[in-house]
């Protein structure tokens, strides 16, 4: 089609489109994709262009429409299909987001950054195997990209290959010194000795790179891994602080928001009418509670028994909330207001759930194992949508609990662990958390197992006869040999739970001395009791 005098035609304004998209001017790319569109609406390339722009400006929906007809209009483009993948996982349509990049993956791909994508794609969904292999398939065709390594580097991990996760995170820092999150990553693989260790090398780059606030928090972080690991703990306990204020500096006051959470749920629970029937399924088995408390522990020892299958922290409860409340927000107390005092819809919640989670593999075993700390703030809305449901909440140490979510690096993006970054921010999370066990025990008795980590430690035969009991398992020999469950472990705990039960991480608050006792008085003065 010929342009009209001093103005550019179609195919100069989708030239310019591309270039726009290129260079991340997504509004520009946008505005010239609408023009035009008009004059080829059935040109996959122009609602590609339309629809990632959309994407990267957060406008999920439109960018839905525009990406189906990319992959509807051109069907052979890889590129195409793996945006409209990613896509439907941002919109927390997973299984939908599975079956999309499994059709990218049958295509012809010569592009490392679609392999990479796909590989995050599968990831997002618990589909751990086959992100292994699209983030293997990136790496072979562009070996010389830090992310994809990074990336590939962690599928290794979540498999317990830990040496070949070494090797690609050593591989994704010489390629990029800066890739800050490698060193991090190289100092949780493996116990450090003293003669074979990374504090010189660690040491020498943040002293290179001090001003940097992201090396500041990743490099700190490392260098009081690795100085636990001597038990060197006051010099450990100094780069905790100094590389969580590096990150907690950048951030508004996360308790606010949290405090709200928390008094929203539980103001919504005193106002509620009596609950209609929910949704009869006996699969779920939830285990929540605190990060770092046990949680992965207790998914590797339930998902050992022969009739369950463990989901991962799949977060589907949480989706199903939003979609019922008709609120795709990450506020709890937004999603609780617009529910309503007199929400009844419990089994269409429940159903919705169990739904959502058959991308993570349910369905296939009578039992599954749903394994989110945070779902404690859903326990009540958990127990009236899915009646037959099982609940098990993990308790620990409360100064253990504590010092360890502080030790913890967790990610970034999450708006959960916000409070993290400071460890006194950290003690008055752990009360709020506190508070609201004693409200679901009083709202739903009986329904919630409280599992103390140190009983699981020091009784593991006891107690797991005690949870199969409470779960409506019968015994199984293979939950104590949890340690040998092949299955991927996506979570900070990766490593610790293919050692083994220990007793090494019980009453580690101690070995910092007074550098607690802020913390001890906080919670103290709250009403927790401290032993020891």
């Amino acid at each position: 089609m010929n342009a009209a005098a001093g103005r550019p035609g179609p195919l100069e304004l989708y030239a310019q489109a591309i270039e726009a998209l290129n260079r991340q001017q997504w509004p520009l790319a946008q505005r010239l994709a609408a023009q035009v569109a008009p004059h080829a609406p059935r040109h996959g390339g122009v609602h590609f262009v339309a629809g990632v722009a959309a994407l990267q400006m957060q406008q999920v929906p439109l960018a839905l429409g525009h990406l189906r007809r990319a992959v509807e209009y051109s069907p052979g483009r890889a590129d195409y299909s793996a945006q409209y993948a990613r896509a439907l996982a941002m919109d927390r349509q997973a299984g939908e987001a599975v079956a999309a990049a499994d059709a990218a993956m049958k295509l012809d791909i010569d592009d490392a950054a679609v392999c990479d994508t796909l590989g995050v794609v599968y990831s997002s969904a618990g589909a751990h195997g086959k992100a292994a292999e699209a983030f293997r398939r990136a790496v072979e065709l562009m070996p010389g990209h830090a992310n994809f390594r990074f990336n590939l580097a962690t599928s290794f991990l979540f498999h317990g290959d830990l040496d070949a996760a070494a090797r690609e995170f050593e591989a994704c820092v010489r390629i990029d010194p800066g890739h800050w999150r490698a060193y991090f990553a190289l100092s949780q693989l493996r116990t450090q000795a003293p003669g074979d260790n990374h504090l010189a090398w660690f040491g020498d780059v943040l002293q290179r790179h001090v001003q940097d606030a992201e090396a500041r928090l990743y490099l700190h972080l490392a260098l009081a891994k690795e100085l636990e690991d001597l038990g060197r703990y006051p010099e450990a306990f100094g780069h905790y602080v100094d590389g969580k204020a590096a990150h907690r500096a950048r951030i508004a006051d996360p308790m606010p928001r949290h405090v709200a959470d928390f008094e929203a749920v539980m103001r919504h629970f005193e106002r509620a009418p009596p609950p209609s029937d929910g949704f009869g399924s006996e699969e779920p088995i939830f285990v929540m509670g605190m990060p770092r408390s046990g949680t992965t522990l207790v998914d590797r020892i339930l998902s050992s028994h022969a009739s369950v299958h463990s989901a991962g922290e799949s977060g589907a409860f949480g989706v199903a909330l939003q979609r019922v409340a008709g609120r795709p927000t990450c506020s709890l107390a937004e999603n609780v207001a617009a529910l309503g005092p007199a929400f009844d819809a419990w089994a269409r919640l429940g159903e919705a759930y169990v739904q959502g989670t058959r991308p993570a593999g349910t369905g296939r075993t009578p039992r599954f194992v749903d394994k989110l700390p945070h779902n404690f703030l859903h326990a009540g809305f958990i127990a009236r949508a899915l009646p037959r449901a099982k609940l098990v909440c993990l308790r620990r140490d409360p100064m253990d609990t504590c010092l360890s979510n502080f030790r913890q690096l967790f990610a970034l993006e999450s708006p959960h662990h916000e409070y993290s970054f400071d460890l006194l921010e950290t003690g008055r999370y752990y009360l709020l958390f506190d508070r609201l066990m004693a409200f679901w025990r009083q709202l739903v008795p009986g329904r919630i197992l409280e599992l103390r980590y140190e009983d699981l430690v020091e009784d593991q035969a006891g107690s797991t006869r005690a949870l199969l009991d409470f779960c409506g398992l019968p015994w199984d020999e293979a939950c104590l040999r949890f340690e040998d469950n092949a299955a991927p472990v996506a979570t900070a705990s990766a490593v610790q739970v293919r050692s083994g039960m220990n007793r090494a991480s019980m009453q580690r608050w101690k070995r910092y001395g007074d550098r607690l006792d802020a913390l001890r008085e906080l919670l103290v003065d709250g009403g927790i009791r401290i032993d020891g």
